[in-house]
């Protein structure tokens, strides 16, 4: 069932329309909002220091990462998330490899069709998934994609307005 569902989420990911123009290979020092991004000609993913993920308030937000090659992160790069983001709603869907440098720190959940190389001390928060090769880790740290739920304002009924006025339906002394 996980290969299935695997399988699911890769084409899903695989299959969304790319944002024109969207960045440049090498998405260190970017500042995205969500939606689908790959770089010229879906040409391979890489981060050599911090990619800045802004969700402007909407914890829905998604962002889609794709590539038709490989991704590779630099030892201490930096995937963080502001603003409301969230790291259940980041995916990064790579047609062949990836592989994370020693003391990253990498957000999202990475679809990969071959294989997953971690090197040493790696922070995962997120999946690291292979549809057909391994994942390879090495004293890596993993922790589940947190997404908050949406807290609902309690609702208030203003005064006049389907409910009596403090003290209506009492009347006062002497009427």
């Amino acid at each position: 069932q996980a290969q299935s569902d695997l399988t699911i989420a890769y084409d899903n990911a695989h299959l969304r329309t790319p944002l024109t123009g969207t960045t440049s290979a090498d998405l260190s020092g970017r500042n995205l909002v969500g939606g689908v991004y790959a770089a010229t000609a879906q040409g391979p993913l890489s981060l050599t220091g911090t990619l800045t993920l802004k969700g402007q308030g909407n914890p829905n937000t998604v962002w889609i990462f794709q590539t038709n090659s490989s991704l590779i992160t630099g030892s201490g790069s930096v995937v963080s998330l502001i603003n409301g983001a969230q790291e259940c709603n980041l995916y990064w869907q790579v047609l062949s490899s990836a592989t994370l440098g020693s003391g990253s720190t990498f957000v999202g959940n990475i679809l990969a069709l071959t294989s997953i190389d971690m090197q040493a001390a790696v922070t995962v928060h997120g999946r690291a998934l292979a549809r057909n090769g391994s994942v390879t880790l090495i004293n890596d740290h993993f922790t589940t994609p947190t997404c908050a739920t949406a807290v609902t304002p309690p609702t208030t009924t203003a005064p006049g307005v389907g409910a009596p006025a403090p003290g209506a339906g009492t009347p006062a002394p002497g009427a």
